[in-house]
């Protein structure tokens, strides 16, 4: 954090994202005044943090992060643009942006990594990919994987074309698994269950099965051994679960596949 609290750091765009993750540097000992938030709607909490807020920007900041939404990029671009093809890093959370783009907007000399985090970053527990252009150079990436780290886990990938996998992983996923959870109360409530019991039921089971599957040194596929019994209510409901057909895996296949093509033609487009 010493080149950062030096240099400084530029944060474009301060919403949920952005603000979890200004949170977690701010944690982690990052001065408030080493750093520079341009965001056209800040927020209270944001303006209780001592950090500038849309004001004269550093000429060479040790980092940009660029976390605003895509259909604002051509907009914020260019407030940047002239810290491009120097020193400054810049990582990009906002989805469906190739780096290309960036290297067009910023300059091909530019270091640029992209990010991919999702939404459980709101409370510190997302993951997020990313993969670096040429011109980031494995202190870039570190850089990045440390300030990432404030909000989560950080994977980093060996090429730009697995993001849309990831994208359809795990960046699209939490709305998967929230699904998951209204379905899953809605089927308890058809066998007789009262809606908030329902809804408590579920959402308790989903978070729990999810942090005893992360902490446990057994693989989901043991856990799930480990608690059906033959012939027992698990198997029974398992069995209608896991048809190869009908059931979940060919339904989360196809989920995946959509939402990475889609990612795709995003990128594309």
């Amino acid at each position: 954090m010493k080149d950062l609290a030096e240099r400084g750091l530029v944060l474009l765009g301060c919403g949920k994202m952005g603000s979890a993750m200004l949170e977690g540097w701010l944690a982690d000992g990052l001065p408030a005044r080493a750093v520079w938030v341009i965001d056209p709607n800040p927020s209270d909490w944001l303006k209780g943090t001592g950090v500038t807020i849309n004001g004269d920007l550093p000429g060479e900041p040790a980092i940009v992060l660029i976390a605003v939404k895509p259909q604002m990029m051509g907009d914020a671009l260019p407030s940047i643009a002239a810290m491009g093809n120097g020193k400054t890093l810049f990582v990009s959370v906002a989805a469906g942006t190739p780096i290309a783009a960036y290297e067009a907007a910023l300059g091909e000399a530019s270091p640029i990594i992209r990010a991919m985090p999702n939404t459980p970053a709101a409370v510190g527990r997302g993951i997020t990919a990313i993969i670096g252009n040429e011109k980031a150079t494995p202190a870039h990436l570190d850089l990045a994987e440390d300030l990432l780290s404030a909000v989560g886990q950080v994977v980093r990938l060996e090429d730009e074309s697995q993001m849309d996998a990831v994208t359809g992983v795990s960046g699209s996923g939490p709305a998967y698994v929230f699904h998951m959870i209204e379905c899953l109360a809605k089927a308890g409530e058809a066998q007789g269950l009262a809606p908030e019991l329902a809804m408590q039921l579920a959402q308790a089971t989903v978070a729990g099965a999810g942090a005893l599957a992360e902490g446990s040194d057994e693989t989901p596929e043991q856990l799930r051994i480990n608690v059906t019994s033959p012939n027992g209510t698990t198997q029974a409901g398992l069995e209608v679960l896991m048809d190869e057909k009908r059931g979940l895996p060919d339904l989360m296949r196809r989920t995946v596949a959509a939402a990475a093509e889609r990612s795709r033609e995003l990128s594309d487009g």
